[in-house]
């Protein structure tokens, strides 16, 4: 018969790192408030590795009065290489807080019935993207024990703090571009799935806010992503008069300028393409693709702000407008 192993304790670390309970319970829990070597620390992590010992997180968030669990549901939309590096640099730099960070992946949860199942794992602050969250959610997730609730999208909710996506900045550099290109009928694609409406008017308002009080048009590109979609759309272009267009990102740009070479027309002689996200395989395109480099909020930031939301709950929410937007310009454009 197998043997097995009775589960380690603290009791045991203690022992084998020839330290008190109580020391390895403020090392193990990173306790600041006692002042303890450096030589020691080492000494009782050792001592944890080697028996396998591993702290109980229920136990530690009753000692402390509440968890250090930071819930981040899972966007409701597909998210790109771009915001994707951005979670697992945000998902570190909360682990180096000691926090730590759990992705909630209910799928059909919206608005405050997804903030009541979120309540229900008593996170100690959640982080929403996008949209969807309201007052009322707010209210619930607090009412559970959560410190801080913070959205990152493109608006604010009373009581939550948030990172403000100005969306508007990346169309505003896109009109922009294709303007001082020479271009004056500009089409904006919108892109066909459901959610993504959120991050499309925005920049198809941006394009406009660019273009206001010039000699330039625009027209709205509705486009599902798929190629049938694509080659519809680029057999009616020659049609339209369009000499450029902002493709809402590089996906749907490089779908797109596909469909349009397909069927015969020149880009960027008949037709300017620009992208946004500035992802690598826009570089590998004939011609390569010009694109609107996206600079999101440092994962170390925003980690930071929930660090100080969770030690003053009491505090009123921040509200930081982010996302630095600039043109790479190359030979689709």
């Amino acid at each position: 018969m197998v043997q097995i192993p009775n589960t380690p304790t603290s009791a045991d670390v203690a022992r084998l790192a020839g330290v008190s309970r109580a020391t390895v319970s403020y090392v193990l829990n990173n306790t600041s408030a006692v002042r303890i070597s450096e030589a020691t620390r080492l000494r009782v992590h050792e001592a944890a590795r080697e028996l396998g010992y591993v702290p109980h997180a229920a136990a530690r968030s009753l000692r402390a009065g509440h968890s250090r669990m930071v819930l981040m549901p899972a966007p409701a939309i597909p998210v790109g290489h771009l915001y994707g590096r951005f979670l697992s640099e945000l998902q570190g730099a909360l682990g180096r807080l000691d926090y730590t960070v759990v992705q909630y992946g209910g799928a059909g949860l919206h608005g405050d019935e997804a903030a009541r199942a979120w309540a229900e794992l008593r996170p100690v602050a959640v982080l929403v993207p996008g949209a969807g969250l309201g007052p009322q959610g707010v209210a619930v997730l607090k009412r559970s024990g959560a410190r801080a609730v913070v959205t990152v999208g493109p608006g604010r909710v009373e009581g939550a703090h948030a990172l403000l996506m100005d969306h508007e900045a990346v169309g505003r550099c896109a009109g922009a571009h294709l303007h001082a290109r020479g271009r004056r009928r500009i089409g904006v694609v919108l892109p066909g799935e459901p959610g993504l409406e959120d991050y499309a008017l925005p920049r198809l308002a941006g394009v406009r806010e660019a273009l206001r009080g010039t000699d330039a048009t625009v027209t709205e590109l509705p486009l599902a992503y798929s190629e049938e979609a694509a080659a519809e759309l680029a057999a009616r272009w020659p049609a339209s008069g369009l000499d450029a267009v902002f493709a809402y990102n590089d996906e749907y740009a490089m779908l797109l300028m596909r469909a349009l070479q397909d069927e015969g027309i020149r880009i960027p002689g008949d037709v300017a393409v620009i992208g946004a996200d500035d992802l690598m395989l826009g570089r590998l395109l004939r011609p390569r693709l010009s694109t609107v480099h996206i600079q999101l909020p440092s994962g170390r930031d925003l980690a930071e702000l929930v660090d100080r939301a969770v030690r003053d709950p009491g505090g009123e929410p921040e509200v930081h407008t982010v996302l630095g937007a600039s043109v790479v310009r190359r030979e689709s454009s």
